[in-house]
């Protein structure tokens, strides 16, 4: 993958042997539960607004004006792994505000009716590079990290590269 991505970022902060895969371009197994559910939230919410911009090696979920602010929004399926969500849709904001465009976010969670604001602080900003940093050391080995057994591996659509 020649460009780090937001869901790169996700998947790191996830488990960092299904970041190395995807990094390849190893597609996951596109029958998987987790990902069908995640492909019909994404087609059946949300419709009125802008859907999928795509912005250099970003693909934003959705983005809306209010007023003179802009808003991107990245829709998840649960709040189950929101800090790895939080990082993801920072990292979309300070593409943007590399680019000179000032953004604010949300977290769309719409199966649990929730909205969660994420701003580019600081703190977030600083994370984030350290983030990047980490993940660029990752892909650059050539074998994948030893897989670990995680509570949610049992669903993960990766789970067939790890413990076949």
């Amino acid at each position: 993958m020649s460009h780090l991505t937001g869901t790169l970022l996700n998947a790191y902060l996830v488990c960092s042997r299904k970041a190395w895969l995807l990094s390849r371009e190893l597609v996951p197994d596109p029958q998987n539960d987790m990902i069908l559910l995640g492909k019909l939230i994404s087609e059946t919410t949300y419709e009125r607004a802008k859907r999928e911009i795509n912005f250099e090696n970003v693909k934003f979920d959705l983005i809306e004006k209010s007023g003179t602010k802009v808003i991107v929004g990245e829709v998840k399926k649960s709040s189950s792994f929101i800090k790895s969500a939080r990082v993801q849709l920072g990292y979309y904001l300070l593409k943007l505000k590399e680019a000179g465009v000032e953004a604010h976010g949300e977290l769309l969670i719409p199966r649990e009716r929730k909205r969660l604001k994420v701003e580019l602080t600081p703190q977030l900003e600083s994370t984030i590079r350290t983030i990047i940093k980490e993940l660029k050391d990752l892909i650059r080995l050539d074998t994948p990290p030893e897989p670990e057994r995680k509570p949610y591996c049992k669903s993960c659509a990766y789970r067939e590269f790890c413990f076949a």
